[in-house]
């Protein structure tokens, strides 16, 4: 499906995003918006009622404030789309921050556990008329590998496991135990009332708008700001796939995906996240944003234990073959519009950093 097939999708078609003024769901109603959907967000109540990443559309879009931990809230607005049929609802709103579902453990399964079960049952309760509902899953549900199950898994002939809809789950953090309990929730409800659901796993995106304290940004802001950059363990390997490519995933799975099913997606090829440092470092320098920074590495930022996932990396044919999905913006470039947004949106990200 061509880019054309995807206007004529969701051109008039009622769309419903969690989490639309985050990261990726910003740049997913970005999308919506231009293929001439009627997107209808939710976002979390606060007393400024600031959007930060969703302002450019307002004039485009339905606001409702709410939060998904209060059904209520969730149920309101959730009740403008009665009238209308074949919605799609993008469940993106979660606490999404690994080290920081250490420190807010009950906000994390709060949210992303009890926030599910009150999406999914305001829909029942309401009997809104719903063509998908997508939740969004994590690459981080598969932790590493265990050796019980070793045999379940499936590797390239150079020894790296490939990870897709069949491989084995072993989370290892709360933030990746809570978007597993999500996941499971959206199948119960899929079984047992009929909601045609499916669930993704994307695969480490980064790109314009992430929050600073994930790797790619605190890389990019501390380069920006100091001569040093100050990071956790660098022998982690991560699948990084930039955000517009994690939005059409997102977008061809919501149409074409089959109910009851999961989608796995990223680059398809994984990297250190010591090579991953030198490649930002070694773009911004070439393009004239810092001169090459010292690197060192502090016990502080490391996670806890031996939670860390050692190796991410995804095998996205089934999504492939369903779609034409396929990555299409490069580690380089993706890298160089990063630190181009950075750069040019210092007061987006500043007061947000965790270095200082």
């Amino acid at each position: 499906m061509n880019e054309t097939d995807l206007e004529a999708g969701y051109a008039d078609r009622h769309v419903f995003i969690t989490g639309a003024d985050g990261f990726i769901g910003s740049q997913l109603t970005d999308k919506l918006v231009e293929l001439g959907a009627n997107v209808h967000v939710f976002v979390r109540a606060t007393s400024s009622g600031e959007l930060k990443n969703v302002r450019q559309t307002t004039d485009d879009i339905v606001v409702h404030r709410g939060d998904l931990r209060d059904k209520r809230s969730v149920e309101l607005a959730l009740s403008s789309l009665q009238e209308y049929e074949d919605i799609i609802v993008f469940h993106l709103g979660a606490q999404a921050h690994v080290g920081e579902s250490w420190d807010r453990p009950y906000e994390t399964i709060d949210t992303n556990v009890v926030g599910t079960l009150n999406l999914l049952q305001s829909i029942i309760d309401l009997d809104l008329d719903i063509e998908k509902f997508d939740t969004a899953g994590t690459s981080e549900e598969y932790g590493n590998v265990q050796e019980e199950v070793i045999d379940n898994h499936e590797f390239e002939d150079d020894g790296r496991v490939i990870l897709n809809e069949r491989s084995p789950v072993n989370p290892t953090s709360i933030y990746a135990t809570s978007k597993l309990g999500a996941d499971f929730l959206t199948m119960n409800y899929c079984d047992a009332y009929g909601l045609p659901a499916v669930t993704t796993r994307m695969f480490n995106n980064y790109g314009p708008r992430q929050n600073p304290r994930y790797i790619t940004g605190t890389i990019i802001t501390q380069a920006l700001e100091r001569d040093v950059v100050e990071l956790g363990n660098l022998s982690s390997k991560r699948d990084m796939c930039y955000v517009s490519d994690g939005v059409r995933g997102h977008l061809h799975v919501a149409l074409e995906g089959n109910p009851g099913e999961q989608y796995v997606y990223g680059y398809g090829e994984n990297i250190s996240m010591r090579e991953w440092t030198d490649l930002i470092l070694e773009v911004g320098t070439e393009h004239g944003y810092w001169e090459m920074p010292e690197v060192v590495q502090s016990e502080e930022r490391f996670r806890p234990g031996d939670s860390d996932v050692e190796e991410l990396l995804v095998g996205y044919e089934k999504l492939n073959q369903l779609t034409d999905w396929e990555p299409e913006v490069d580690w380089t470039e993706g890298v160089r519009r990063t630190i181009d947004w950075y750069a040019g949106n210092k007061e987006s990200w500043y007061g947000r950093v965790d270095w200082r």
